[in-house]
């Protein structure tokens, strides 16, 4: 909440106005000191509306279900090669199945047989190796930097070339 704050009161266009106070200056001072704001404490954005997970927290969990899936088409792969009878159960519980929650997908084939269960744990065995061991982590944040710039800057693009009328050469 702070940094939210913070970035308020250094707005240009803010003026408050607190009752016995006229300068703005003043007003944002006062308003610092009610609100206890320190500036070296504000380094990263306040993010509203995720309750009491951080964004990062859902991303997390968005990447864990991926990784379930991830898992899921390595142990296919594997099967598919070696136990056709174990590869062809797997692909039918996977049509029957969802893949957005991966543990409730787990769970669920961990029920299923002895067989599903096996199936589960190796499953479950991939996924966390996956996560461990062979995912590029720092690709991610690169490609993901790479894709909010180019985004960025195609969608400013296009509207200047909307509003200013200028046609592609």
């Amino acid at each position: 909440m702070e940094c939210c704050l913070a970035s308020l009161l250094r707005a240009p266009s803010l003026s408050i106005v607190l009752p016995g106070k006229s300068s703005r200056r003043s007003s944002s001072l006062h308003l610092r000191q009610l609100v206890g704001f320190h500036p070296s404490r504000c380094q990263k954005m306040f993010v509203p509306g995720f309750g009491e997970a951080s964004p990062e927290a859902k991303a997390a969990a968005n990447l864990h279900h991926f990784f379930t899936f991830v898992a899921i088409k390595i142990v296919l792969s594997q099967l598919q090669s070696y136990n056709r009878e174990a590869y062809e159960e797997l692909m039918e519980f996977v049509s029957r199945n969802s893949l957005n929650d991966g543990d409730q997908f787990c769970r669920r084939l961990m029920r299923e047989s002895p067989r599903h269960k096996g199936l589960a744990l190796r499953i479950m065995e991939v996924r966390s190796a996956y996560s461990k061991r062979d995912f590029e982590w720092d690709n991610l944040q690169m490609l993901a930097h790479k894709m909010v710039d180019e985004s960025n800057t195609r969608l400013m693009r296009d509207y200047v070339k909307e509003t200013s009328h200028i046609e592609d050469n």
